[in-house]
């Protein structure tokens, strides 16, 4: 848990240093998309993959045991969903600024890819400030001794033969039928 810890306190730092460098573009002129919004995309998609594997790998852990494991997963699940949106919608703005080159009726401002990255920013701060909740509760957990047992006896509650193993997903509801 020590290394989720350690890799959950990266992610919002990472998350800032990303907002800061799509509202330093978002202020600039944006003519060159590929060169100035592509290589943050990229950086966007790059860390949505490598939270949802961390997201995956603390899903089949001990951690869903742990006292709101199972919610802080959930939290977690999230975010990635909006770390992965704000790739997207920097993908976008790359998408909307060279529309130019492809369509004479295209906006010929930067004013829709600053929008979209007014968005990207909005999520990626979003994502950060859970991330940092979720790494900060789960360090003090690890660092207090009292809640490290409760830990150890929660996770042994569920591993006993014949208890409630607690789900790595929560079950899909069944559709409602109507009368």
């Amino acid at each position: 848990m020590t290394a989720h810890t350690r890799l959950l306190g990266k992610v919002a730092p990472t998350l800032m240093e990303l907002s800061a460098e799509a509202t330093r573009i978002r202020k600039g002129e944006i003519a060159k998309p590929f060169r100035e919004i592509a290589p943050l995309s990229l950086r966007v998609h790059e860390l949505a993959m490598r939270c949802t594997w961390q997201v995956h790998d603390l899903s089949i852990s001990q951690y869903p045991a742990m006292k709101d494991g199972a919610v802080n997963l959930a939290h977690l699940a999230g975010e990635c969903a909006q770390i992965s949106l704000a790739a997207t919608l920097c993908t976008l703005a790359v998408h909307h600024r060279t529309e130019i080159l492809l369509s004479d009726n295209a906006d010929s401002t930067p004013a829709t890819s600053r929008d979209q990255l007014r968005r990207a920013v909005a999520e990626i701060q979003k994502a950060a400030s859970t991330y940092g909740a979720v790494a900060q509760q789960l360090s003090r957990r690890l660092a207090s001794p009292a809640a490290r047992d409760e830990d150890r006896q929660l996770i042994a509650d569920t591993q006993r033969p014949g208890s409630q193993q607690v789900p790595s997903t929560p079950p899909v509801p069944s559709p409602r039928r109507r009368v």
